[in-house]
């Protein structure tokens, strides 16, 4: 029997030693603990040291999830790599294919910011659901405080480092019941990782640009109100998918931003609080990295269990959003 269906079979998750609380904040901008914790839920942050790169968080979580789904990593065919801060700007997939020493599998990089988790799940199950591939690891990991201004009380109590991967595998029955993507270019200057170009002149009339990337800028009311009028909207169109009614929901697992998003979106739905996966308190915002972590965090202290149903979603820059309804597990 073919197997066209996916399964999510393992999960695996990695974040830096390194913890930044909300009063070590206060030695670098005018803020307080209370501050940021009621407006955000954030308590502390993990932040990447200079040894530590993009690739080796997402190999410690890349191993846990192959581990944890029972194959090798030889058996890969596919690896995609959900990030926005690559070691390496021509992509850094290829990198963790050779610490996995995943021989078999081709690697490449997808971009889309908060909402890459997603993006990346149903781009990966594709491969998947027409015959091409078996065995796909999804990595979302994204070192942000490499690009946050630590003078920005707005953006750098938000963002953390850290690194979630799981493994998606053909299955008799499809474990991906709907899903929906996103996306408004006109609102992309609410938040932004921009290139600064600085001109220089190779020859008399030959202009080229050279210059960096500056620090993420945001328009905090401007993104706040996007996810709480989207976010329920695009769930409501994967349920729609998935012929599911919000109150046949186990989990609703959102992009980790802030705490009073994730409260206003289970609000609106009608997702009681004790259905809703936070752990943003710890980690603070990890872009690509957060759905995955909080899954595998939530996986481990036994939490979520085979069968049950997850609703997530993901929002950020772009804008993009986007949404998943799967089960758990084969």
């Amino acid at each position: 029997m073919e197997k066209l269906g996916i399964a999510i079979t393992g999960s695996g998750s990695a974040v830096p030693k390194t913890s930044l609380t909300n009063q070590g904040l206060t030695q670098l901008v005018e803020t307080s603990d209370e501050w940021i914790a009621t407006r955000t839920g954030i308590r502390q942050r993990r932040l990447a040291l200079p040894t530590e790169s993009l690739s080796s968080l997402a190999t410690v979580a890349s191993n846990q999830a192959i581990a944890a789904a029972g194959i090798a990593a030889t058996d890969l065919d596919l690896i995609l790599l959900a990030t926005s801060t690559p070691d390496d700007l021509f992509g850094t997939a290829c990198q963790i294919q050779a610490e996995l020493g995943a021989t078999k599998a081709v690697a490449f990089d997808l971009t889309a910011a908060c909402s890459g988790f997603v993006f990346g799940l149903v781009t990966a199950a594709q491969y998947i659901k027409t015959g091409v591939y078996e065995n796909v690891l999804l990595i979302g990991a994204d070192i942000l405080s490499r690009w946050v201004d630590w003078q920005d009380r707005r953006t750098c109590v938000l963002f953390g480092d850290g690194a979630g991967a799981v493994v998606l595998q053909a299955n008799a029955s499809d474990r991906l019941l709907g899903f929906c993507l996103k996306s408004d270019g006109t609102q992309n200057h609410c938040l932004n990782l921009a290139y600064t170009p600085s001109p220089q002149e190779l020859l008399p009339e030959v202009n080229i640009t050279k210059g960096t990337y500056q620090p993420i800028t945001m328009n905090g009311k401007e993104v706040y109100r996007f996810a709480v009028q989207k976010v329920p909207e695009i769930i409501d169109k994967a349920l729609f998918q998935a012929h599911l009614t919000v109150d046949q929901i186990d989990w609703l697992l959102l992009h980790q931003a802030n705490q009073r998003i994730l409260d206003a979106v289970s609000q609106r739905l009608n997702i009681p609080e004790h259905k809703v996966i936070s752990n943003l308190a710890n980690y603070g915002n990890t872009s690509a990295a957060s759905i995955p972590l909080a899954l595998d965090e939530a996986v481990r202290q036994g939490k979520i269990k085979p069968n049950q149903v997850i609703a997530a979603s993901g929002f950020g820059a772009g804008l993009t959003w986007g949404a998943a309804i799967f089960k758990w597990g084969r």
